[in-house]
């Protein structure tokens, strides 16, 4: 009698039914329920109210389908709904013949840069009330049918108001950033300082443009920042006590990860040096050196893609970006990105690794944000599925 073979390794990859995990096509019934939940949260995002002056500030690039998705929730909301089309979304200020517009309308959608940082635009919000949701992450209707659009948008803000009671109060603390590579920063904190911070409504968890005056992320979430100008109230020339270098893993607009080391040294907000004899290390000691870190970003959504780096940072929980403003722009970046969403002055640099402690409290643990274990997002998530599933199976 011969005797059994067993089968090698080789074998079992040569199987056509071979197979450990489920299939990857999702039912049809399923992929419409899924797109009617990432729907609902759409509406929940875009606030918009009865008789409301909406400006959509757009650009050649967008995809038109989701300017017209968002004139149909005007349209069903009884709202009014105009467009200001500029030749690219890389505009640091907003221009004054857009100025008008703006000033008549109650609620603004944005593919802008200048959204946020542009004076204007801050004053709109602080004095008036008005209610802004940028768009970086929604330039394709297509995304409607990815798990980070259908992840509940109000158990993003449970998880970002969980990661703001990590923050110690009322007292002065110093907030380290450390890794493997060598990462050792250090920024310090005085009580003025996290309470300003924490006092945005990005802080509070507000991600549906309903405050007045709030300024929400679509896609959610984009940040919120760790640490930023917001810190400062954006008061001109406030900086913090900060020190160290950060060794990024990647940055937006290289291809590929770094292979060769790349440090970049900080110092009261400003970048100092910038090590390494790479070519990415060149093109980055190219410009960076006295630039400012002008917002060091957290993702919080655990469905957004884990390694997702392009347009603007990474999205998922854990994720960092240091988003730095050069004093000019990057040549490598206008030859390797024109089209960027990004003005070139700008540059993130990301870490999926980080360990980030807040005095003697950890934020993020190698690169797992802590939050998601905390009892009360736990418990939202329960409401909408298996809170393991929702908040630690991240997308790839």
């Amino acid at each position: 009698m011969m005797s059994h073979t067993p089968p090698t390794i080789d074998d079992i990859r040569a199987s056509e039914t071979a197979a450990a995990m489920p299939p990857t096509a999702v039912p049809q019934g399923v992929a419409l329920r899924d797109r009617f939940q990432a729907y609902a949260n759409l509406m929940k995002v875009f606030a918009i109210r009865p008789g409301e002056r909406v400006a959509f500030l757009t650009d050649p690039r967008l995809d038109r389908r989701v300017v017209e998705a968002i004139s149909g929730i005007a349209r069903a909301n009884g709202a009014t709904f105009r467009e200001f089309m500029w030749p690219s979304t890389r505009i640091t200020e907003i221009p004054e013949m857009a100025r008008p517009l703006l000033e008549e309308s109650e609620f603004v959608v944005s593919s802008w840069f200048a959204s946020t940082g542009c004076p204007f635009a801050n004053k709109l919000r602080k004095e008036r009330g008005q209610r802004w949701v940028k768009i970086t992450y929604f330039r394709n209707l297509d995304l409607l049918d990815t798990p980070q659009a259908r992840f509940p948008v109000d158990l993003v803000g449970e998880i970002i108001r969980a990661t703001a009671r990590l923050y110690p109060r009322n007292v002065d603390f110093d907030m380290q950033f450390t890794d493997t590579r060598g990462t050792d920063l250090t920024i310090s904190f005085t009580p003025k300082m996290t309470d300003t911070l924490l006092g945005i409504t990005r802080w509070k968890g507000i991600n549906t443009a309903d405050e007045p005056g709030c300024y929400v992320h679509y896609l959610p979430t984009h940040g919120p920042n760790l640490y930023g100008n917001t810190a400062h109230g954006r008061e001109p020339g406030a900086f913090a006590k900060m020190e160290g270098v950060v060794f990024p893993q990647w940055a937006v607009g290289y291809p590929k990860p770094f292979e060769d080391e790349v440090a970049v040294e900080f110092k009261d907000d400003f970048v100092t040096k910038v090590h390494g004899k790479s070519l990415a290390a060149e093109s980055l000691r190219e410009y960076l050196i006295g630039g400012r870190l002008n917002e060091l970003g957290c993702g919080h959504n655990p469905k957004a893609p884990r390694y997702q780096v392009y347009p603007a940072g990474p999205n998922s929980p854990g994720g960092l970006h240091f988003g730095i403003n050069a004093t000019k722009e990057s040549p490598y970046l206008r030859r390797t990105i024109p089209n960027w969403e990004e003005p070139h002055i700008h540059m993130d640099l990301v870490t999926f690794d980080s360990t980030v402690k807040a005095g003697n409290t950890t934020l993020i643990d190698n690169g797992f944000l802590m939050s998601l274990r905390d009892e009360q997002v736990v418990a939202a998530a329960a409401k909408y599925g298996d809170p393991v599933e929702l908040l630690e199976a991240y997308a790839s």
